[in-house]
C-alpha cells in the first residue's frame, strides 16, 4: 500500500509541475492582452519539446544506456535527441508561425533604427535552449538515479529481513530441541528419586511444550505468556531440588502486555538450573525481571554446583541467545556475564520502542 501510494505521489507530482507550465503561457495572455501570440506558441512549442527531452532521458535513455553502464553510447543519444528537438522546433517555427516572424524582425528592425540591437536574438535562442536542455536532462538523470536508490535500498532491507527471518527461525528452531533434551534429563532424574513427582513433571512437561509447539511459532508472543511459561518451568524444575538449594525468582505483576520474541531468557534459566545445583553443599539460584518504562532487567545469577568445562552441551543455549538478541535488538541491549570460581551472572537490558 505504501509503495502504491508513493507511484500515485510520483505520478500526481509529474502531472501538477508539466500542467503548471502548460498554463502559464495562458496565464501571460490573461495579464497582458496585448503580448504578441507569437511568443505564447513558442512557449508552448518549446514547453512540448522539454517535456519529450524529459521523458526520453528518463524512460528510455537512462535505463537503457546510462544504468547499463554504456555511458559513451547515452551522451551520443542524449546530444542527438537535443539537437533533433531543436531542428524540429525550428521546422515547426518557419511552417506554422511563419507570419509570427515576420512580424517580429519587423518590431526588431524598427527597434534597430533607434538603437544598435541585434538582427535577431537566434544566438541566445540557441544558447538558452541548449543549457536548459542540459538542465532538464541532468535533472531527469538525478530524479531517476534517487528512484533507483530508494528501490535498490528497499530490496535491500527485503533481503535483510528475509534473512534475518530465516536466521531467527533456525536459531529458534535450535532452542525447542536444547530445551526438550535438558528437561527430560531432569525428569529421568526424577524418576529414581521420586516416581510421583516424576509423573507431575510430564504433566508440567506437556504445558511447556504446548507452549513451544503452538504459541512460541506464531513468531512473537505476549510477554505475559513468556513470563508464566519461565514460572512453570521453574516449578517443573524445583520438584528436583533439594534442602541444600536456595530458590529465588520475582516477575512482575501488572503491566501493560506487549508482543515479545518468545524464548528469550529460558536459555539462561536452563543453565542457572543445570550448573548451579550441587547436592553435596550449599547452593542458589537467583531469577529476577523488573520491567520499567521501555526497559526490561533480566538478572539471573547462580552458584556453580559441578565442574562444566567438559559439557560441550553448556554453551549451545548462550551463544544461540547472544545471536538473537544480535538479530533481534540491535544496539538496543546489553549483556553483561560475569563468571568467577563460584558464581555465575547474566545481566540482560533491552530497551524496547513502547513503554510496559
Amino acid at each position: 500500500m505504501l509503495v502504491f501510494s508513493r507511484k500515485k505521489m510520483s505520478i500526481l507530482l509529474h502531472i501538477v509541475a508539466w500542467t503548471i507550465l502548460l498554463l502559464l503561457p495562458m496565464y501571460l495572455i490573461t495579464v497582458e492582452q496585448d503580448r504578441d501570440m507569437y511568443f505564447v506558441h513558442r512557449i508552448y512549442l518549446r514547453t512540448i519539446i522539454y517535456v519529450l527531452l524529459f521523458y526520453l532521458n528518463f524512460f528510455w535513455l537512462i535505463p537503457v544506456f546510462l544504468f547499463k553502464g554504456k555511458k559513451w553510447r547515452y551522451y551520443v543519444f542524449v546530444s542527438a535527441i537535443i539537437i533533433g528537438l531543436y531542428s524540429v522546433n525550428e521546422v515547426v517555427n518557419r511552417v506554422f508561425f511563419v507570419n509570427e516572424e515576420k512580424k517580429l524582425k519587423e518590431v526588431f528592425d524598427k527597434i534597430r533604427k533607434d538603437m544598435p540591437a541585434p538582427k535577431m536574438p537566434w544566438k541566445f535562442d540557441i544558447y538558452n535552449y541548449f543549457i536548459t536542455s542540459l538542465l532538464i536532462s541532468g535533472f531527469s538523470v538525478g530524479l531517476r538515479m534517487t528512484g533507483r536508490f530508494q528501490e535498490n535500498e528497499k530490496k535491500q532491507k527485503e533481503m535483510e529481513k528475509e534473512m534475518l527471518g530465516s536466521e531467527l527461525a533456525f536459531l529458534k528452531s535450535q532452542v525447542s530441541p536444547h530445551f526438550f533434551f535438558n528437561t527430560l534429563n531432569n525428569i529421568y532424574s526424577l524418576t529414581e528419586i521420586n516416581t510421583k513427582d516424576a509423573q507431575n513433571a510430564i504433566l508440567q512437561l506437556s504445558k511447556l511444550m504446548r507452549y513451544l509447539l503452538y504459541e512460541s511459532e506464531k513468531g512473537n508472543t505476549k510477554l505475559s505468556g513468556e513470563i508464566e511459561f519461565m514460572k512453570n518451568y521453574i516449578e517443573l524444575m524445583k520438584l528436583r531440588l533439594s534442602d541444600k538449594v536456595s530458590l529465588a525468582f520475582l516477575f512482575p505483576e501488572n503491566f501493560k502486555d506487549i508482543d515479545f520474541p518468545p524464548l528469550l531468557f529460558i536459555s539462561f534459566i536452563e543453565n542457572a538450573f543445570k550448573h548451579g545445583i550441587s547436592y553435596r553443599e550449599s547452593s542458589f539460584i537467583n531469577i529476577e525481571l523488573n520491567l520499567k518504562e521501555n526497559t526490561i532487567h533480566f538478572l539471573c545469577k547462580n552458584s556453580i554446583g559441578r565442574n562444566v568445562e567438559n559439557d560441550q552441551e553448556s554453551g549451545i543455549g548462550l551463544e544461540n541467545i547472544k545471536k538473537r538478541l544480535a538479530l533481534l535488538f540491535p544496539e538496543k541491549h546489553r549483556l553483561t556475564i560475569l563468571e568467577t570460581d563460584k558464581t555465575f551472572e547474566v545481566d540482560l537490558s533491552i530497551t524496547l520502542s513502547e513503554k510496559i
